[in-house]
């Protein structure tokens, strides 16, 4: 049974990262692992769910006080997901959506009523996203670019200096050239909702 939801503290930076890492694994930001929590520029929410004493879940929202300064997707003021995660032995049990009702409650009492949120191509993930009253919005494609593809895709005008590798966005209108292009390819997708 989860024990609270709490604001996060800076004594929470290693259990943070550890839930982050492990709940991203299995997913399409696999390879996304910080080695400190981000701090953001505009004010935040940053919440955690304990669990005897771990942190089993975190959510980190940053919300304008002046709206398009943070969100692109929101026509008002917003507040945008940066993260929420769920430890792989906590998931399936509503921490997710706990955690993400605790935030809109605190957007709501600022006079936040709408969210945003990207994330990649995992099927479950944008179920959830889609379950929890998100609208996708737009979309581009994340690319990674490596070993021979880097040859071809990118070069450095700097002598001596030769890229290994490349992480791009792709917003054009030649997205299926680009998949076929390059080996890891993900469609990330941005997601909007009005709190109610």
């Amino acid at each position: 049974m989860l024990q609270m939801i709490r604001e996060y503290c800076k004594n929470d930076e290693e259990g943070w990262l550890r839930c982050r890492v492990l709940s991203f694994l299995h997913t399409a930001y696999y390879d996304n692992v910080l080695t400190k929590k981000e701090s953001y520029t505009h004010p935040s929410i940053e919440l955690v769910a304990v669990e005897s004493g771990e942190i089993v879940g975190l959510i980190d929202v940053e919300y304008e006080t002046r709206p398009k300064t943070v969100c692109t997707l929101c026509s008002s003021m917003g507040g945008m997901i940066w993260h929420i995660a769920v430890h792989p032995d906590f998931q399936r049990k509503g921490i997710g959506a706990q955690l993400l009702l605790a935030a809109e409650q605190k957007l709501k009492k600022l006079g936040i009523f709408e969210l945003e949120a990207w994330t990649r191509d995992d099927p479950w993930v944008n179920e959830w996203y889609q379950k929890n009253g998100f609208r996708k919005g737009s979309s581009n494609l994340h690319v990674f670019i490596d070993g021979e593809e880097v040859d071809r895709a990118v070069c450095s005008s700097i002598p001596g200096l030769k890229p290994l590798e490349a992480f791009a966005h792709y917003s054009g209108e030649n997205k299926e050239k680009i998949r076929k292009s390059f080996n890891r390819v993900y469609e990330c997708r941005g997601y909007y909702k009005k709190i109610r």
